[in-house]
């Protein structure tokens, strides 16, 4: 079987097909971009753009599932113009997956589609799991809710649909890892905010490996990318400083200054997301990094202490 994913070449979808490899599963692969485009059996690219309805059809040559990772980042300032890319980028890469998968004959059996535990309320107290119907009354509320709801049109089409929503992606490679690193190898490294708020974690690897679990079991439903044992801001940034031997002596950045410099994109690193990773162990799935401080010692190929 192959394997389509959108986002092949981004922080996650880069980390999945490492392991489809590994597996011996074959992955075809949608990309704006005509020049990363490769054609070995085991890797095969394929042309799309989601804005103007073009994608090749041949993508789906002995396609069983879709993993859908397609999205412009929300690390960039929130304008308006930013803001309906953010949406549409997420919401067309669904629409015209789903036109193609109707209009073409395929052997598709699943997609799972990324959201986000952003769909969750800030709370510092309430832990969220998969069954809380609550929607955050912001703009990143809005575009989980509307990706989702975009994913469970493919139910329509007799597909199993799944949707993992990811916490802070950790990896060496990009995301809020090297971000947090930056500051504090020049000890200058300080907690957001308060740095009470929840910050839900996963290892990179352990998301690519939720992502192939829910296929090779058939799962359906909404499951939390996160590991079981969140931490706080603080927390997080004085495990990095632990890892790097730096000091953590500046006071916490004040979350007025954030939100005067951020605007309402300062939700993202404020907001409080305390988020459960239960349902997914319930179906036996086995995390690898339950804990902060080996999973950061990983990735910076650090030995444990």
């Amino acid at each position: 079987m192959r394997i389509l994913i959108t986002g092949a070449t981004g922080l996650v979808g880069s980390e999945i097909t490492r392991q489809c490899h590994a597996q011996g599963i074959n992955v075809n692969f949608l990309t704006t971009s005509k020049g990363k485009i490769e054609k070995s059996e085991t890797y095969r690219g394929y042309y799309w753009n989601p804005s103007s309805g073009e994608i090749d059809v041949k993508c789906l040559e002995g396609v069983g599932a879709i993993i859908n990772l397609a999205g412009a980042s929300v690390f960039q300032p929130w304008t308006d113009s930013n803001k309906k890319k953010i949406l549409n980028s997420r919401i067309e890469s669904l629409n015209l997956l789903y036109k193609t998968l109707k209009e073409n004959s395929h052997e598709v059996g699943q997609l799972i589609s990324a959201s986000a535990i952003g769909i969750y309320p800030s709370s510092r107290s309430k832990m969220y799991e998969e069954d809380d119907n609550l929607i955050a009354d912001d703009f990143l509320g809005e575009v989980s809710e509307k990706w989702e709801a975009a994913a469970d049109k493919f139910e329509d089409l007799k597909l199993r649909v799944a949707k993992v929503r990811i916490g802070i992606v950790l990896s060496a490679d990009g995301g809020a890892l090297p971000q947090i690193m930056k500051p504090v190898k020049f000890n200058l490294g300080a907690s957001l905010g308060s740095g009470k708020q929840w910050q839900s974690w996963i290892h990179v690897r352990d998301l690519a490996r939720i992502f192939l679990y829910i296929i090779s079991n058939g799962l359906t439903g909404i499951y939390n990318g996160v590991a079981p044992n969140p931490a706080t801001n603080e927390e997080l940034t004085k495990e990095v400083a632990y890892a790097l031997d730096k000091k953590l002596w500046l006071p916490k950045v004040p979350g007025l200054a954030l939100k005067a410099a951020m605007g309402e994109m300062s939700s993202v690193v404020l907001g409080s997301q305390l988020v459960s990773s239960g349902k997914i162990q319930d179906e036996g799935f086995d995390f690898h990094f339950v804990n902060l401080r080996p999973a950061i010692q990983d990735l910076l190929n650090k030995k444990p202490g």
